[in-house]
Order: C-alpha cells, then structure tokens, then sequence
C-alpha cells in the first residue's frame, strides 16, 4: 500500500457526477465516489461535494479508488438555481478566496440582470469578485465605460481586457496570483480561451458563438479545477445562462447592493422593502441619481423572483 492510500484528506478537483478527482498532499491524482449516507443528510444541492471541498477520504478495498466519508467546513461557497421554478440548487465552487466573472458585451452580451445576480449571490458569502470585460477589442473602452462607471463607484474591481489579442492579461494574472479563483459567465463569452493563456499547457476546448442565436454553446460540462504556474487554482464552470438567487431573504436582498446597503438606516421603516413606502432612503437616492436605476430595477427584479437570461 503507498503513502498517497493512507491519505485521509483531500481537495476535489473535479466533479462529473457520481465520481470526483480528488488531490492528495503528495500531489497524486486519485478518483472518488461519495459514501452512501452521505448523501442522504439532507443536502438540499444537486451536488453534496462541489470542487474545491477539502473532504475526508476512505481507501476502497481491493481497487484503486477511494470513498469520500465526510466534508470539511466550507469558508464560503457560489450556490445557485436554473431557474425561478426550479427546486434544484447546485453549488459552483467552494472555499473560494476571489470570483471571476467574465462577461461581454458582444456575442453573447451580458446583461447588467445576469451581473447583479451573481454580485448578490457573491456578497451573501462575503466572495470577493472581479468582473473581467472580455472583447474589448470588439467593442471598445467607450461601451465598456458605461459599465466601468456602475461597478467601480461601488469598490468592484474591474479589468477590460481581450483574450485573443493578450490585452489586459498580466493585470488578471496578478489578481488571482496564489489564490483559488472561480471563472464564471455564459458560454461564449471566452472563459476557456483566458484559462488556455493562464496555462499554457493547457488545452480546454473553444466553443464557438451561435450565429442563430447569438448565444455561447456550452462546452464545459463539469466544475474543474486547475492548479496555476504561478501558485494558486482556478476553478472552470460551466457557462451560466441564468443565475437564480438563493438563500438570501426577501428583506434581505437590499443588505448585497453596498449603495443600498450604506443607506438602510436612513429609512423610515426598518423593514423597508424600498417599493412605495415612505421616506424610503432608497428611492430618494434613486431619484436623486445616487443610485443607477439599472441596478435598483435588478433589485427589484430579484425581489419578483423573475428569470433574467442573457
């Protein structure tokens, strides 16, 4: 028996399903499944192990493989739903120290819905977030001030950049520099061209743009994580189409938009919704133009429990 079977630790490195790549101390490589009763405590997610867990491990008798018996307490984690009528939940990614979101204005274009949601889901696990505008040199810094001039007042760190031409990637390289950073966004927008030039050896597969639809096909099916030449971990997902909110109460929302978040105790009502109530703080600043409107329309639209694609 070698060293790396009596490894009682783990880190998941990538999830297909019923199996996971787990990452010993040693470095090795092995393959997992989950023990039976584990999944039945009650874990409300499709995926009771999400990459980036640290676990607890079983050597299987007779084989190769091992039974992951119990998981670690996650700092933080990415969760999210298909849909505003789906009951199923799915954990993106755990123990994360920085998530980016890489999004486009062109083909596909992301919407400021799509953004908000993620922020809001990254602000209730306290994950701090990059948002990286791919293409710039598609669309250029004009369009791109237009969401530079939302974000950046509000202390998200942006970076344009473009992964084809090279623009803007040292940048990305010294933010997640040693940390284990999660890339996020809708197919097409260029997560997996910036991982082949994060990793040079790397070589994850490019989709390509539908020019029926003008949304990305999905060519990641599963999380993986991948270890950086220069320390640290990214974690790929699959592109996102939609990001529904979870866990976060209805009176709660607010608390995840730092504008509104700087203003709650100016309202009159401490259980202010900031829909028609009087001298509501939010509203007034809204009209007053402190607050952009797109992102208190967002706002409102996570209220509704609406679907925002694109």
């Amino acid at each position: 028996m070698t060293n790396s079977k009596m490894a009682s630790t783990a880190l998941v490195t990538k999830s297909t399903g019923s199996w996971y790549s787990l990452l010993l101390d040693d470095g090795s490589t092995v393959q997992a499944r989950i023990k039976g009763k584990l999944r039945m405590q009650g874990l409300k997610s499709t995926n009771p192990v999400a990459v980036g867990d640290k676990v607890e491990i079983e050597a299987e008798p007779g084989n190769q493989n091992y039974m992951i018996t119990g998981i670690a307490e996650r700092k933080n984690y990415i969760i999210r739903k298909a849909n505003k009528l789906s009951k199923q939940t799915q954990i993106l990614a755990a123990n994360l120290d920085l998530a980016c979101l890489v999004v486009s204005l062109v083909e596909p274009s992301t919407s400021s819905g799509f953004i908000d949601r993620f922020l809001v889901g990254a602000e209730a696990y306290h994950i701090p977030v990059l948002l990286a505008l791919n293409k710039i040199d598609r669309y250029g810094e004009e369009a791109a001030k237009a969401i530079l001039d939302i974000y950046e007042p509000l202390g998200y760190h942006c970076l344009t950049m473009s992964a084809t031409e090279g623009i803007g990637l040292a940048q990305l390289q010294n933010e997640i520099a040693t940390k284990t950073t999660l890339f996020a966004g809708h197919s097409g927008v260029g997560k997996s061209t910036l991982l082949n030039k994060l990793i040079p050896d790397l070589s994850q597969k490019i989709g390509s743009v539908s020019s029926y639809s003008g949304k990305g096909k999905h060519t990641t099916t599963f999380a993986e994580m991948f270890q950086l030449p220069q320390g640290g971990f990214v974690i790929d997902t699959p592109g996102i189409r939609d990001f529904g909110v979870i866990d976060v109460a209805t009176e709660e929302v607010s608390h995840y938009f730092p504008e509104m978040r700087e203003r709650l105790s100016g309202c009159r009502f401490n259980n202010c919704q900031h829909l028609n109530e009087p001298d509501c703080a939010i509203q007034q600043a809204v009209e007053a133009g402190h607050i952009h409107r797109n992102r208190y329309y967002n706002y409102l639209s996570i209220l509704r429990n609406e679907d925002v694609r694109g």
